[in-house]
């Protein structure tokens, strides 16, 4: 069972890694959904809503009454916008047409031009003005200029919760109590003063004048309930089971709400990491009744109330679950939208406004202080809605936002309003949670189906291609339909399934490796290990026709040598000699067929391609000769050092180039990757010769034709092998490219070549000079060969071959 679900615990891994991405995303813990949030936030930073502004709202309105002094002359009756739901005194003031369905789309067009200013109380308006808060009286003042330049609504995103500090009636005790003579004369004539509160709330009421003041509830205890204003009607559940609820509130003075014309709330609703993505378009008051149960009221947020009072729209009507049209299936799911006189707003369930915030920019703003100036332009005011709050950091009304970690909370409401009359509204569908899972479910087991068909490679393509799609469809949604789909959470549990699925396969591909290094790291060379590792199917009886340098090494006289060792001795001493020649053929791209006693055969070109297997394996052949000379000057140290017999230590080499089989031979049971061929005998052969010619190389004239231009050959005799009907032309290697780039050799091999050529014309005189010169120039490195030739040229001379003779030397021996 064990090895059962290891054997496909690339499959296991992967679908409980799906099942639990799947089951988190259900849950939707805290880190899920900030996690959601934060991706949300990126998409509005990259592409935030654009600002419009608004259009000559002045000369509009201008334009709108000129139309609707005309319709009243033609009998227009106002009552029949006010069938409509809105009062006559809005289109008498913005609209005035002659027919209710001109008005209404008359009051579209104005909504939709999104007229909505900030009146900023910022620290230049605090430098000149006074410190905050200003006097009632001050307010007032305010108030009637905003009116007189075509404010549509004035809206307060401040809250005047106690009497104005500056009221003869606060300021009176405090003198009183200094026991001054001069206080107590003043005492009445103080009295007669003009209360500031009295004067602003005398100021909401005259005519023309359209103001919302702001309150804000609390967990504390309720000192002053808030004053209704707007009424709310609303299908199916009640909104306040899901709206934000609070105990307690901070509210004006009873007299400022009760003069108002609207009252509504501008609490704010940030996410658990304190950033505000969403606005409540309503909140409850929840209050207890006679028997303790909770009586909520609902209260509209100030930005729906100054729409409701900028309209003239007396009812707001939320719609929840259970209401017609509302699809819930019998849960409680909360609220779907609320509707504020001519416009609809979409809503989550908890009855709230995504924002999909704009740039911030000082277009939307008027400076507070301007509108006390004589030469204060009315343009940016006239048929706006006019939100009255502080920008300045000493009032700490700042809210952290994606675009902004300091947003002056009154353009938190000001950007709402924006989007609302723009119709802009940023949503999470329902499908949208639905879709990340189908996305996540699909795409996860295709991953995993894929991964053991197309490799790591072809699955990560896959991946890519499904998380570019994922991410790809997200921001179209996000840009273009204003939908919040997350690319992230599916595609981060895709790419975890993709890992873990590489990862699982990976291991069990080093495992199943690791057994094939250990069946044949002892016998075959590393690089053949790692190809059989790499595609163990590799192991199986058959082979190939190559072109390959095959070389065999013996050592000379090697009888004489184990007669100075025992066999524990003579195995260590074998293995310090066959250690470092091994390693210098597997240095230079070779690969070790097999070891025979003292003798190694190697061959290039296999199992690796190597497009310069000749000269790789005369490289290895130099340094072997080099190896030789170093290990036989440690030898006879040791010799001396331990008073014995020292005996150099020689060797032969044979290499030969040539087209041969390579593969596996063998049997089904037991087979070895080795090479066959005549030309891998003749390399055999021609390590045999190298003690007949007396050189340490001897290779064949296929390989002679590769090398001889970087490394430097000559040529020593046509010679028939034995086993062999053809003679061969066969050389010495006798050094590398320097070698051959020096003058000195080419002068040998010009007076060695030159010999060879009197040797088979039977010029015997002239060869024997030629020998003597040669010999010279060689330095007694090729003694033996010389020794050879003379040799044979005292048989020759007293037994002349014959005409017929073709200078073929046939060797009895190999």
């Amino acid at each position: 069972m064990l090895g059962f679900f290891s054997r496909w615990l690339h499959i296991f891994l992967p679908l409980l890694i799906l099942a639990f991405g799947l089951a988190l995303r259900v849950v939707d813990p805290g880190p899920i959904e900030q996690l959601r949030l934060s991706v949300f936030d990126t998409f509005n930073r990259l592409a935030p809503r654009p600002y419009q502004p608004p259009p000559a709202s002045r000369q509009a309105a201008i334009d709108l009454q000129a139309r609707g002094q005309a319709c009243i002359e033609d009998g227009w009756d106002p009552n029949v916008a006010q069938a409509g739901g809105y009062a006559p005194s809005f289109f008498d003031r913005l609209i005035g047409l002659s027919a209710r369905e001109e008005a209404l789309q008359a009051c579209d067009l104005l909504l939709k031009s999104a007229p909505v200013r900030i009146v900023d109380i910022d620290d230049d308006s605090l430098e000149r003005i006074g410190q905050w808060p200003w006097s009632r009286a001050t307010i007032a003042d305010m108030v009637r200029r905003l009116t007189q330049a075509g404010a549509g609504v004035i809206v307060f995103d401040v809250v005047f919760a106690e009497t104005d500090r500056r009221a003869p009636e606060a300021i009176l005790p405090t003198w009183l109590s200094s026991g001054l003579p001069e206080v107590e004369s003043l005492k009445t004539k103080m009295e007669l003063l003009p209360n500031p509160d009295q004067v602003l709330a005398t100021t909401l009421r005259e005519d023309g004048v359209r103001v919302v003041t702001g309150f804000v509830l609390n967990n504390d205890r309720m000192p002053r309930r808030p004053v209704e204003k707007g009424r709310f009607a609303h299908g199916g559940d009640h909104p306040a089971l899901f709206v934000p609820g609070y105990p307690g509130a901070v509210a004006n003075l009873t007299k400022l709400e009760d003069a108002a014309q609207g009252n509504g709330s501008f609490n704010m609703v940030p996410d658990s990491d304190g950033v505000v993505r969403r606005v409540p378009t309503m909140v409850a008051l929840l209050e207890k009744g006679d028997g303790d149960e909770l009586q909520p009221t609902l209260y509209p947020s100030l930005h729906q109330e100054a729409l409701r009072v900028f309209q003239g729209a007396s009812t707001l009507i939320a719609k929840a679950s259970g209401a017609s049209g509302v699809q819930s299936f019998g849960e409680q799911t909360g609220v779907s939208q609320l509707r504020n006189g001519r416009v609809t707003i979409p809503t989550d369930s908890e009855g709230m406004v995504v924002m999909h915030q704009a740039d911030k920019t000082p277009d939307r703003y008027v400076p507070a202080w301007t509108v006390f100036e004589a030469d204060f332009d009315p343009t940016p005011i006239a048929g706006h809605i006019v939100l009255i709050g502080p920008s300045a950091a000493g009032l700490l009304d700042l809210r952290a936002t994606p675009l902004d970690p300091a947003l002056p909370g009154v353009e938190t409401h000001a950007q709402v309003l924006e989007q609302i009359l723009l119709g802009h509204f940023l949503q999470r569908p329902d499908w949208a949670t639905g879709a990340e899972l189908a996305f996540l479910l699909v795409f996860g087991l295709i991953l995993i189906l894929a991964l053991p068909l197309f490799g790591a490679r072809g699955s990560a393509v896959l991946a890519v291609l499904a998380i570019t799609l994922a991410i790809g469809f997200s921001w179209y949604v996000y840009t273009e339909l204003l939908f919040q789909v997350d690319p992230v959470y599916p595609s981060l549990v895709v790419v975890l399934i993709f890992v873990a699925s590489v990862v699982t396969l990976f291991l069990r591909s080093e495992r199943e490796k690791g057994k094939v290094r250990d069946a044949f790291g002892m016998y075959l060379s590393p690089d053949l290990v790692e190809q059989l590792a790499e595609d163990p199917d590799k192991l199986t009886l058959g082979g190939e026709m190559k072109d390959m340098s095959i070389l065999f090494m013996d050592v000379r006289g090697f009888t004489t040598i184990s007669e100075q060792f025992d066999a524990v001795g003579l195995t260590r001493f074998i293995n310090r000699f066959l250690t470092p020649m091994t390693a210098l053929i597997m240095e230079n791209r070779g690969t070790i067929d097999k070891y025979m006693g003292d003798c190694i055969m190697a061959f290039w070109n296999a199992p690796l391609d190597d497009a310069r297997h000749a000269q790789n394996a005369m490289a290895t052949c130099l340094r072997m000769i080099e190896t030789r000379d170093s290990l036989n000057a440690d030898l006879k140290r040791e010799a001396e050092e331990e008073s014995r017999k020292y005996i150099p230590l020689n060797i032969g080499i044979g290499v030969n180039t040539g087209n041969v089989c390579v593969g596996n031979m063998g049997s089904d049971q037991r087979f070895d990757y080795s090479v066959l061929g005549d030309d891998v005998n003749l390399a055999s052969r021609l390590e045999g010769q190298s003690k007949t010619y007396g050189v340490d190389i001897v290779i064949g004239e296929n390989t002679d034709v590769i090398v001889r231009d970087e490394f430097a050959t000559l040529e020593l005799d046509l010679i028939k092998v034995k086993g062999k009907t053809k003679p061969v032309r066969v050389f010495c290697l006798y050094g590398d490219g320097e070698t051959l780039a020096s003058g000195a050799f080419e002068k040998l091999r010009a007076a060695h070549r030159e010999m060879m050529d009197c040797y088979r014309a039977q010029q015997w005189p002239q060869c024997r000079k030629l020998i003597v010169m040669a010999r010279n120039m060689a330095g007694g490195r090729l003694d033996g060969l010389y020794d050879l030739y003379e040799e044979r040229l005292d048989v020759f001379t007293a037994d002349p071959p014959g005409d017929d003779w073709d200078g073929v030397f046939v060797a009895t021996s190999k």
